[in-house]
């Protein structure tokens, strides 16, 4: 199997003194960091996915501002595709299915924001289109959700969605997970 990662929509306005901030970004970040270091030491292709807000109304993502832009902590390189998006579904109205196709890219390592949305749609989408998928957990985050006039925790919304992903649409397994399970089957 021919692998790519995905990394989706880690971009300024996330972040503390970004437009929407989420839960523990910066510690998804770190874990991020890793899983592109192993790809990039691995010489694997990488795919950003960058969001970028047309909907009336929006109030982060915003074009050209330094929100939309990708974490400099993970800066694209120049030999890595950036696919920009309008909707939570990574492959709705991208070229994202075609330049995987092109590569012969079968299976997914996905990781990044917001677990229960763009996270959330895009893993769905691909286990649709047929990919093979694995969903780095720690290397997402979500926040915190309002339902009903109470508030669901970040931590509870992340465990959700985690468990409901797993199996049916990827396999679901924490950064370490993935890399010990990388270094029994090769040598990096």
């Amino acid at each position: 199997m021919k692998k790519a990662l995905i990394i989706i929509d880690v971009q300024n306005d996330y972040f503390p003194n970004g437009k929407f901030e989420l839960f523990q970004s910066e510690e998804a970040l770190e874990k991020i960091q890793k899983v592109l270091g192993y790809f990039r030491k691995n010489e694997l292709p990488v795919y950003y996915i960058k969001h970028i807000s047309t909907r009336e109304g929006a109030i982060f993502f915003l074009p050209d501002t330094q929100g939309v832009e990708i974490h400099e902590k993970i800066k694209p390189l120049e030999n890595e595709k950036i696919i920009v998006k309008h909707f939570p579904n990574s492959f709705l109205h991208t070229e994202l299915h075609q330049e995987l196709q092109k590569d012969s890219i079968n299976e997914l390592v996905i990781c990044g924001m917001m677990t229960h949305m763009c996270v959330d749609t895009t893993v769905r989408a691909g286990k649709d289109l047929g990919y093979n998928i694995i969903l780095i957990e720690d290397g997402c985050t979500t926040k915190d959700l309002e339902w009903n006039g109470k508030t669901v925790s970040a931590e509870i919304v992340q465990e959700v969605y985690m468990s409901s992903l797993n199996n049916m649409f990827a396999k679901v397994m924490t950064l370490d997970k993935y890399l010990e399970n990388k270094k029994i089957n090769e040598k990096w």
